[in-house]
């Protein structure tokens, strides 16, 4: 007959078992019915500018957990999710927290894909360049490195321009090919027009049908933020490349 110890060793063993198989089926009921995977939408609900035939999108951590096969093979119509802008750093020390996840699980799933950087304008160009090269590795076949630079914080004109000149440099030093700037049309009228006019832009202006309303070229345009494509559970940034297919290809890292 088994001592009164040795029951209650038993009744504890059974009760700790018992709680891991219940939180075990608790978070395997909770990943079956909450992954992203399982977000389904019949349309990207935004008007699309049908006139370009490569699309994208961009997200940062705020999207949290993505399922990069859905967002790739969603189609409505005629038109599929072709590429994705990723956050990687922004100023001299905030990685993204969902960056790596995402570089490489949009790889995984075959998505073209790129890394930007969110530019603080108060902050060295330099130490910002240096910081973007020690967290991401952009390899053959990615999108080029991206500057996002759409605030001054009370930075002039001058020192700004001095700053995102620096960071292009030594991004560009690095990757051998142009950055290209991320930015809206306003910002970069007050701040950018005249001595980054051969950076090639992605430029951000929304509700428009056909076209950004901008007077130089520009290669990519995001023209809305409240889209929805399945594997993201909030809304998305959506883009189209200013290209057909061979000059997307030309652009690619090589």
């Amino acid at each position: 007959m088994a001592s009164p110890k040795k029951r209650f060793g038993k009744r504890i063993f059974f009760s700790s078992f018992f709680l891991i198989l219940l939180a075990a089926a608790a978070y395997y009921i909770s990943d079956y019915y909450f992954r992203p995977k399982f977000i389904r939408y019949k349309e990207f609900g935004i008007d699309m500018p049908v006139n370009y035939s490569i699309h994208g999108i961009d997200v940062s951590r705020y999207q949290k957990d993505i399922n990069w096969e859905d967002v790739r093979d969603m189609q409505v119509k005629k038109i599929r999710i072709g590429f994705a802008f990723i956050k990687a750093t922004e100023g001299t020390d905030m990685t993204d927290s969902e960056f790596r996840d995402n570089m490489e699980n949009a790889k995984a799933a075959g998505m073209k894909r790129g890394a930007y950087h969110f530019f603080v304008a108060s902050r060295s160009g330099k130490a910002q360049a240096v910081h973007y090269l020690e967290t991401v590795n952009l390899q053959k076949g990615d999108l080029p490195p991206v500057l996002d630079v759409e605030t001054a914080n009370g930075a002039s004109v001058t020192d700004l321009q001095q700053r995102v000149a620096d960071w292009l440099e030594i991004i560009e030093k690095k990757y051998k090919v142009k950055p290209v700037i991320y930015t809206n049309i306003d910002f970069y009228k007050v701040f950018l027009a005249g001595r980054f006019d051969d950076y090639p832009l992605w430029v951000a202006h929304y509700l428009q049908k056909e076209r950004p309303r901008i007077d130089r070229s520009w290669l990519f345009w995001q023209h809305n933020d409240g889209g929805h494509v399945n594997g993201i559970r909030s809304t998305v940034d959506f883009n189209v490349f200013n290209g057909d297919s061979t000059a997307f290809q030309q652009l690619l890292l090589k």
